[in-house]
C-alpha cells in the first residue's frame, strides 16, 4: 500500500505500508509486514520492519522486529523487541563538504 495520506489501522493488515505521512495503529490493530513513513505511532501490535523519522511505542503498543529511526519514544509498558538503528536526522547534511558541515554546526 503507497499512500500520500495519514493511514489509521485498528484491524488486521498483512503486507507493505509506505506514508509520506504519518501511520497509527489502533489498539486493536495487528500489522504483519514493513512500514515506512514519516511518523509512526503504535498502540496495537507491528511484527516486521519500520524506517521512519519518528517511531513512538505507546503504552499498550508493542512491536517486534527492527526499527530505522532518527527518534525513537517508547512509553512505560510499550513492549520492543528487536533491533534498533538510530539515523541521523536531516539526511541532506550528511552529504555536504565537511567545510559546510562545520559552518551548519557553529550556526
Amino acid at each position: 500500500m503507497n499512500l500520500s495520506c495519514n493511514l489509521y489501522v485498528d484491524g488486521d493488515f498483512e503486507g507493505t505500508i509506505m506514508s509520506h505521512k504519518e501511520v497509527n495503529i489502533g489498539k486493536n490493530g495487528h500489522i504483519k509486514g514493513d512500514v515506512t513513513t514519516q511518523r509512526l505511532v503504535v498502540q496495537g501490535v507491528i511484527e516486521g520492519t519500520i524506517h521512519a523519522e519518528r517511531v513512538e511505542i505507546k503504552a499498550l503498543g508493542r512491536v517486534s522486529g527492527s526499527i530505522e529511526s532518527a527518534e525513537l519514544v517508547i512509553e512505560a509498558k510499550g513492549i520492543f523487541e528487536g533491533n534498533s538503528i538510530v539515523k541521523k536526522n536531516g539526511a541532506h547534511e550528511a552529504q555536504l563538504p565537511p567545510k559546510e558541515k562545520a559552518q551548519i554546526a557553529k550556526a
